[in-house]
């Protein structure tokens, strides 16, 4: 899965050719919405091919359009049609931020063999552990899918770390946001506060999309999203 270390680049949408080792191919990836893929590399192609607009924007250009408008339409009341078609795209973008759903295979260490001392994770809500174990059992099969979310996995809002406060962060390095000092006031702070989580991720993706922006003949606009050129 891309992060931003040097940049956002799509490289996630990359298939595998025999010649290279495909990203979203990778385990983490494999939940990731086809119909998202194919979306993104439509929207590439309608975009081409108008003759102004060919070979000026970017995979990750779209990628970007693409998460700045689910986000905006997640955080409306819309019908669930709506919703569905967005989270279909809204799955795909984790390449440029949070994943969403996790498979069960990821969840099972946290639940069963977290350490020798503690097969369960410590930090994690008792209630909540029994309710993973529920809908994850030992050998579950590893593509059946959860939300990260469990109250409010179709909206985008700050009840992510009001799950923080109540020990329901499945990913070790979520909940440590809320175990260590330094970061916890903020998750405090967000958890009690919507407005206050909106503005600072407005001023985080913006920094986020800029990074390791390449121009000129530093990189190169692909011309099929799903291959390199």
């Amino acid at each position: 899965m891309a992060r931003f270390i040097n940049g956002c680049d799509a490289s996630v949408i990359i298939q595998y050719t025999g010649g290279n080792t495909a990203e979203k191919d990778h385990p983490d990836n494999l939940l990731l919405a086809g119909d998202g893929f194919d979306t993104v590399i439509k929207a590439k192609q309608a975009v081409d091919a108008v003759p102004g607009c060919r070979n000026k924007v970017s995979c990750a250009d779209i990628l970007a359009m693409v998460t700045r408008d689910v986000i905006a339409l997640l955080a409306l009341v819309y019908n669930d049609y709506i919703k569905t078609i967005m989270l279909t795209l809204f799955n795909t973008i984790p390449m440029c931020k949070q994943r969403r759903i996790l498979s069960l295979q990821q969840v099972s260490n946290k639940i069963y063999n977290f350490s020798r001392q503690n097969p369960v994770d410590p930090t994690l809500n008792r209630a909540y552990v029994t309710q993973l174990q529920q809908m994850c059992p030992r050998n579950v099969d590893p593509r059946i899918a959860i939300n990260m979310n469990p109250n409010t996995p179709r909206t985008f809002d700050n009840v992510y770390f009001q799950n923080l406060q109540q020990g329901k962060g499945l990913f070790t390095s979520d909940q440590v946001l809320f175990t260590d000092q330094r970061s916890k006031p903020l998750v405090n702070t967000w958890a009690t506060n919507s407005n206050a989580f909106n503005n600072a991720f407005i001023t985080a993706i913006t920094k986020l999309g800029r990074v390791g922006v390449k121009t000129g003949r530093n990189g190169n606009i692909r011309t099929r999203c799903d291959a390199f050129n």
